[in-house]
Formats: C-alpha cells, structure tokens, sequence
C-alpha cells in the first residue's frame, strides 16, 4: 500500500510541477503556419521521401498520431492524415494555446537563429511569453552572429574596392568579441548556442589554427561577392568563433550550448560525438557547457562528460518526440547512469509547430515517471529522492545554470 501511496505522489509532482525548456525554437508565424512540411515535427529526414513515405511509418509517428488525436478531441482511430487536416482548418492562437497550455513550462530559452533565410516566417522571441508565466529569455546562436558580422565587413570592403584579408579579419574579430560581449551582459540573453556540428564538427581546435587566415578569408570573399550569401564552412573561422564564446561566456557566466548527435543529414555523424569536445571543455573551465539532445545516439559519452568535469550539463531533449518510447526510456536510463542529477536539464526543442512543445513535454513527462517510477518499486529511490530528481530535471537545474531566479509556480 506504501508503495502505490508513493507512486501516485511521484505521478502528481512529473506531471505538474512547472518546468524550464532550456532549448527551444520559435514557432511560425499564423501566416505562414504551413510553410513547412508538418513530418519534421517527428524526423530529422529533408528528403522528400524521407517525410512523406518513411517518417509516418515510424513508432514516433504513431505514437504522436495518437496522442494529438486525443489533444484534438479527434477519434482514437485517426491517422496521420486526419491530424494534419485537423491542424490546416484549426484556428492557429487556438491550435498555439490548446497546444502549449497542458505543458506547464513556465519559461522558455528560445534559440531564435534557426530558419536561415526563413527567420522572417518566425515569430520574435518575446511573442511566446503568453503562453508561459515567466518572459522568454534568448540564447543567440554565435554562427548567426559571426556570419552577419563577416557579410558586413566584406561588403565594405567590396564597396570601397579595397579588399585586404588580413585588415577585414582584425574589424572581424573586433566586431565579433565585442558584440558576444554587449550580448552577454543582455539581461534577455539567457545564454549562447553553437551549432560547430553542423558544419565542421565537434573536434574544435584549442586555440584555432591561424596559418591559413588571409586564404580562407580570400576565399570566403570571393564565394560571398558571387553569392551575395555566406555560411561558415571553414574548420578555422568556426573553431575561432567557438573558442571567442567559450571566453566570453566564461567571463559573463553565461553557458554555451552545443549541439551534439541527432541531426539531419548535414551532420557528419561521426564528428557529432560530444567526447570530441572534451579538449574544449578541459580548456575553459570556468564556462559551462550544455550538452544539447541527449546526445544520441552518444548518450553515455555524454553522460561520462557530465559526471568527470565541473562545468559540463547534460540536456535530455528532442528524443521527444524524434525516438520511439522504448528508445526515450533507455535513453534516460543512460543519462542516469553516470550524470549527476543535479547536472541534467529537459527542454523540447520546440520548433515551427505548437504540437513540438506538445509533444515535447507530455513525452519527457512521461518517460521520466517511467524511469523513476521502476527505480522506486525496485526500492533503488526512496520518494524524495525520486521527486527531487523529477524537480531538478524540470526546473530547478536549469533555473539555476542560467541564472534565472525564477520561482516555481506550483498550482
């Protein structure tokens, strides 16, 4: 009889106590509601078979079918199709609210570089604040920053016909330090993000190679003058651009986020292991790094991170909704294993469509009373230590790595 008693306290503080979504994205705007295929809300695929034939094919999908049938008022029967039909009619602040108000996330950290050339159909950072008790606070993607700021040097310097590598890199690097600088002493700016995964991978050098500067900057110029676009693909630009937020972080107590594992098809698998970052953390002690998506599938990599180095945090998100609920329960189970629970943080990585923080968060709330829930049967936790974990995961470690000061707003 204890045992059920305990139970159902442990089930009462998972599904309500309020949480922090340390990383997420910013949803479309209502007129561009269906800019996007509505499939990537449950793969990383970009081909066009990838989300129409193979990704509602998938536990995920079926698993997200079903559950925003039910979010819908739609029949337990209903298909993938029916769900999208559903949403295209919906009156989209009725679809946002009825989607983000069952998730109890009383703030969010908004990651408001994502979209590219699309960030115009993206609604501003500070719009997502009625849905949430707290003001939504920004994490600025350093490669967006560092590519405006190199397009603006390059074009003065094309404009005023007097293109000179080595002078535009010294304005960059002045521009760039000092713009990291004003942004962490932004009291919006909850904290930064680098997405080096993406585009050269996780082994960063410490500190950068500098030899070949005035080449790749003579090149960048010239693919930018045909162009007239620029995305950092250079292994030396993008280690210099983490290796300046690690500093400046560090001095402004702010933490950098990375991604690391799951992605789509622009990331080289086998540099997105987050163990290639272990000379950069062994580097900047004093900055603490966030250790975005689990990882997967390098979770205990991860995990090892977290529990051997001061400054490293390890994120459990977007394995909901992207994994099947085997996969997320196993997940987690990995990030126990050696994380410190005092050092792990949940978010939904919400992007695009309101179903993503949805699904986001009825999933981890669901995985992490599964997970506890056995621990406690198996009388490995006692009540609050598993309801400390549940509390820690949700809201109070990413309150305090963030310097949120928030309080929890218990109904």
């Amino acid at each position: 009889m204890e045992i059920n008693n305990d139970v159902w306290e442990l089930s009462r503080v998972v599904f309500n106590y309020p949480s922090i979504d340390n990383h997420a994205h910013a949803l479309l705007r209502s007129e561009f509601r269906d800019a996007f295929q509505f499939e990537g809300l449950i793969t990383e695929s970009q081909s066009t078979r990838g989300l129409t034939e193979d990704a509602p094919t998938t536990l995920a999908c079926y698993r997200a079918t079903a559950q925003l049938a039910k979010l819908y008022g739609l029949s337990p029967n209903s298909d993938w199709e029916s769900i999208k039909s559903f949403r295209r009619a919906a009156q989209y602040e009725n679809l946002c609210r009825s989607c983000l108000e069952p998730t109890r996330i009383q703030c969010i950290l908004i990651d408001d570089g994502l979209g590219g050339g699309d960030r115009d159909k993206l609604n501003d950072y500070s719009w997502h604040d009625q849905f949430t008790g707290a003001p939504t606070k920004r994490i600025v993607r350093i490669e967006t920053i560092a590519e405006e700021l190199l397009m603006k040097a390059m074009d003065e310097q094309i404009m005023a016909n007097n293109v000179v590598p080595g002078e535009l890199w010294t304005s960059f690097e002045a521009r760039f330090t000092g713009a990291l600088s004003a942004l962490g002493q932004d009291p919006a700016v909850a904290g930064f993000k680098s997405i080096v995964c993406y585009r050269t991978g996780l082994a960063v050098a410490v500190p950068p190679d500098k030899s070949q500067v005035e080449r790749v900057i003579m090149t960048m110029i010239l693919v930018y003058a045909a162009r007239r676009t620029l995305r950092l693909a250079d292994k030396f630009v993008n280690d210099y651009a983490v290796n300046v937020a690690m500093r400046v972080a560090g001095e402004c107590d702010k933490p950098v986020q990375f991604h690391t594992g799951l992605g789509d098809s622009d990331i080289t698998l086998a540099l997105a292991s987050p163990a290639l970052l272990q000379p950069l953390v062994k580097a900047y002690p004093g900055t603490k790094v966030v250790l975005l998506h689990a990882a997967y599938p390098f979770t205990r990599e991860a995990g090892y991170l977290t529990s051997v180095y001061d400054n490293v945090f390890l994120d459990f998100g977007e394995i909901f909704p992207f994994v099947s609920a085997d996969g997320q329960r196993d997940t987690l189970k990995q990030v126990l294993e050696l994380a410190p629970t005092n050092k792990i943080l949940w978010s939904t990585d919400g992007h695009f469509w309101p179903e993503s923080y949805y699904l986001g968060s009825v999933q981890a709330r669901q995985c992490l009373f599964e997970v506890l829930e056995g621990s406690l049967r198996r009388f490995e936790l006692t009540l609050p230590q598993a309801v400390g974990i549940a509390r820690r995961a949700l809201f109070e470690n990413a309150n305090r790595i963030y310097n949120l000061g928030l309080e929890p707003r218990v109904a």
